[in-house]
């Protein structure tokens, strides 16, 4: 079955780049997509564990009446053909629940703060619930449309780094892209990381895959990012231990969502890994 990208509509220029990065990656990977364009503020999305109420700036109701076409044309110069969610059941009369059957979901930094706060060092806080409540891993865009051409994943050899491996593999597999590895090394050896491989099964995956498998064994993680390429789609795992931080998830990643623009691709603690 062809997996599906959930994208919420906002019908500005900080929306178009959004909608644009989600269009690429469709096209990237093989995936359709599915558009919301939000009448109201609010909605639900039911998790397995989580309801999570999504509370939208008033930036995403611009001119509902050009929003349909603007999303259409982007679409159709991508040459895609989008499905438009209409929400069936509403909780309130002006809480629609939107659904989570989805294999990706996008997101700018921000859903529900004005695009004046949105910037590196930030990341909304329904954002984070979202990763942290979905099987589906998030797309989490740069504030303008960045293509990529590569995926590099993050791998500290926690069982999240072990899910962000998967997940750079299943992508490299649907869209052809090299992937690459960077572990920032840390009172451990290589063989280390390498023994967590193998007891994971990925070993065979990895060396079809994985091109390259870059280890830092001096300087700091953050002056360390500065050697990921550019055109690199970033993926990482996020921490499932309680409530997320309210910055991002663990330190790693604070400094990792803060230092680079790149786009990156977040598997959550409850993110289905399959390769």
């Amino acid at each position: 079955m062809e997996p599906k990208l959930f994208h919420i509509f906002r019908n500005t220029p900080l929306g178009r780049e959004t909608l644009l990065q989600s269009l690429f990656f469709c096209n990237t990977v093989g995936s359709s997509l599915v558009i919301y364009i939000p009448r109201h503020t609010k909605f639900l999305m039911y998790f397995e564990n989580d309801v999570v109420q999504v509370d939208l700036d008033s930036s995403y109701l611009t001119a509902p009446e050009t929003a349909l076409a603007h999303a259409n044309a982007l679409a159709e110069e991508a040459g895609i053909e989008p499905v438009f969610l209409e929400p069936k059941n509403y909780t309130a009369s002006t809480l629609p629940d939107i659904s989570t059957n989805f294999d990706f979901m996008c997101c700018p930094r921000s859903i529900s703060d004005l695009s004046t706060k949105i910037g590196l060092g930030y990341i909304g806080p329904r954002v984070r619930r979202i990763v942290q409540s979905a099987k589906f891993p998030v797309l989490v865009t740069s504030p303008a449309f960045k293509p990529w051409n590569r995926v590099t994943v993050l791998f500290g050899g926690s069982a999240n780094a072990v899910n962000a491996l998967r997940l750079g593999i299943r992508i490299s597999r649907e869209s052809g892209v090299p992937v690459e590895m960077v572990t920032q090394i840390e009172g451990r050896k290589p063989d280390f990381y390498d023994k967590v491989i193998r007891d994971q099964g990925l070993e065979a995956a990895r060396e079809q895959y994985v091109e390259n498998w870059h280890f830092f064994e001096k300087g700091k993680f953050e002056e360390n990012l500065y050697h990921i390429p550019h055109d690199a789609l970033v993926i990482l795992g996020a921490y499932g231990h309680g409530l997320i931080r309210d910055i991002m998830f663990g330190s790693k990643m604070e400094k990792v969502q803060s230092t680079i623009t790149n786009n990156l691709l977040i598997a959550g603690p409850n993110y289905a890994a399959r390769v």
